[in-house]
């Protein structure tokens, strides 16, 4: 491919790209381009010569998976590249065919259009803009996905290519792409369109990071004839090119269009696996005596909102306002985000669901053993029909949207539902009734306010209107209105060091809260 000097695009991109998506890039450069977010000042083209001698560098020394082939300038490129690949076969070829900016600038020259045309047909998958697949067909650029899909369905059938249509150079809500086959067999996968200017290197992105990952499906030995091999790997790199779309402007590079921010997901994902100890943990380094709420928490960084849903008393209020950043967090969060505005995907929910049913199996355990701790009867009942409660109700809404999608329950325990339940199981069965009954508030308490918040905003149609409907309803309200006054009742009559450690099994609670609606992101992304 051709160079960005500001790194946001052409063979630059590819190698962030490449390494993002678990894969080793090398690089053989074609066309010196002088460029940046604004645009293309000048291009210079190197002796083909000095291709071949890069070509002959890379080959002769290392096994290549996959290539991915972006700009390649002009008629004497595009032969020899295309020869050069006859003569040295590779499991698997994408190519960006780099003619027409999404802007409608030619990026090559109309002499070399045609030898690009037929090399084309001999990539095995191709990512076109909409310009560039309308000059492929020799028609006029599409206004619509579906007459996009329809100028790719031609064109696979007739050259035994998979055609990726990008439905980020379209303007519908849904911006994700859609891997075409040659039998017609069309695979979407969708993604949310983000209001930015960070766009630069998108094209040279999603191509390279394909290449990759269905570089390392083959080593793990698929087949590049099953479509979901392609499907796959077109998911993961949609998924994980939204996300550094979305971050780009973290980045403040550039005056014109920025790039888009390639290591996004590993940011994200270095801090959700991060060692380091919890704030509200580290309550020897603190003079937290129990005798007053201020001195029973460890206080937030950030100022608690109004809960739709007060606090009972003193107690509790320390609590909530202990746990304002995590509250903050869970709701900026993409998954609680995408739920309320209804485009968070199903494969997410499902893996949410699926955990969810997990979780209840032993959190209705943990309910029962309050229960049985509890020092009064409205306590001891409440946190007893719980435990059957959020077995049938919740089990119910489990149930129903399987059955609508058609998908099979995977009941298997993650990593972080796992430690929740644990710590639930430890707090409730081994320590006083207040620990263990500030241990299991959070799952009312969070869950409502998360339910109220995204029911305020609701629009028709979301596909997750049950699942909101139930933790803003007048029955849960009801039930999270007990729960924090059974909590608040237990403060008042528990010790100073009681209070301390029921604080702080709260607060982990409510870190797991975070950590298990964040789960599936890490999970599947």
């Amino acid at each position: 491919a051709g160079t960005d000097p500001t790194g946001g695009a052409g063979i630059q991109a590819d190698l962030k790209s490449i390494m993002a998506s678990h894969g080793f890039g090398m690089c053989v450069t074609t066309d010196l381009v002088a460029q940046n977010t604004c645009g293309v000042r000048e291009v210079y083209t190197p002796p083909t010569s000095f291709l071949r001698a890069q070509l002959e560098a890379v080959f002769d020394d290392v096994h290549i998976d996959a290539v991915k082939l972006g700009m390649l300038g002009d008629k004497p490129y595009i032969e020899l590249v295309r020869d050069w690949l006859e003569s040295h076969p590779v499991p698997v070829i994408v190519l960006d065919p780099v003619m027409v900016a999404t802007s409608g600038d030619r990026l090559l020259k109309q002499s070399a259009e045609e030898a690009l045309r037929q090399f084309a047909a001999k990539a095995d998958i191709i990512t076109p803009n909409i310009p560039e697949l309308a000059v492929l067909c020799e028609q006029q650029p599409a206004t619509s996905f579906t007459e996009a899909c329809a100028q790719a369905r031609r064109w696979a059938a007739d050259n035994n290519t998979v055609v990726i249509v990008k439905g980020g150079h379209l303007t519908g809500t849904d911006a994700g792409n859609t891997a075409v086959f040659p039998d017609g067999t069309e695979i979407h996968v969708p993604s949310p369109r983000v209001d930015t200017s960070t766009t630069h290197g998108t094209g040279c992105s999603l191509s390279s990071s394909l290449a990759a990952r269905v570089g390392l499906a083959l080593r793990e030995g698929k087949k590049l004839e099953d479509h979901e091999t392609v499907a796959e790997a077109l998911a993961w790199t949609t998924h994980w090119l939204n996300e550094a779309i979305a971050h780009g402007a973290d980045l403040h590079v550039g005056k014109g269009h920025g790039p888009v921010n390639h290591a996004a997901r590993q940011y994200r994902m270095e801090l959700d696996s991060s060692a380091t100890p919890w704030e509200h943990m580290k309550i020897n380094e603190r003079d937290l005596d129990g005798t007053k709420p201020e001195t029973c928490v460890v206080s937030a960084h950030s100022v608690a909102r109004k809960p739709w849903i007060a606090a009972a008393g003193k107690w509790t209020a320390a609590l909530w306002n202990a746990s304002a950043d995590v509250d903050n967090n869970i709701m900026r969060m993409p998954f609680i985000q995408a739920l309320g505005d209804g485009s968070l995907d199903e494969d997410l929910f499902d893996f949410y669901l699926n955990q969810d049913a997990e979780y209840l199996k032993r959190y209705s355990r943990a309910l029962a053993a309050c229960g049985a701790k509890a020092h009064d009867d409205k306590a001891r009942v409440h946190w007893s029909s719980s435990s059957a409660g959020c077995i049938e109700a919740e089990s119910e809404l489990h149930r129903g949207w399987f059955k609508k999608t058609g998908q099979p329950m995977q009941p298997v325990c993650s990593p972080v539902t796992l430690a929740y339940v644990n710590h639930l199981l430890a707090s409730t069965f081994g320590e006083d009734y207040v620990v263990a009954a500030a241990s299991v508030l959070p799952c009312y308490w969070l869950y409502e306010e998360v339910g109220h918040v995204l029911a305020a905003a609701l629009k028709p149609g979301n596909p997750y209107y049950d699942w909101i409907e139930m933790y803003s309803s007048e029955g849960f309200d009801a039930c999270v209105r007990t729960a924090i006054e059974c909590v608040e009742d237990a403060f008042e009559k528990a010790s100073p060091e009681q209070r301390v450690r029921a604080a702080q099994a709260y607060m982990t609670s409510c870190v797991y809260e975070y950590d298990f609606f964040n789960q599936a992101h890490r999970a599947l992304r």
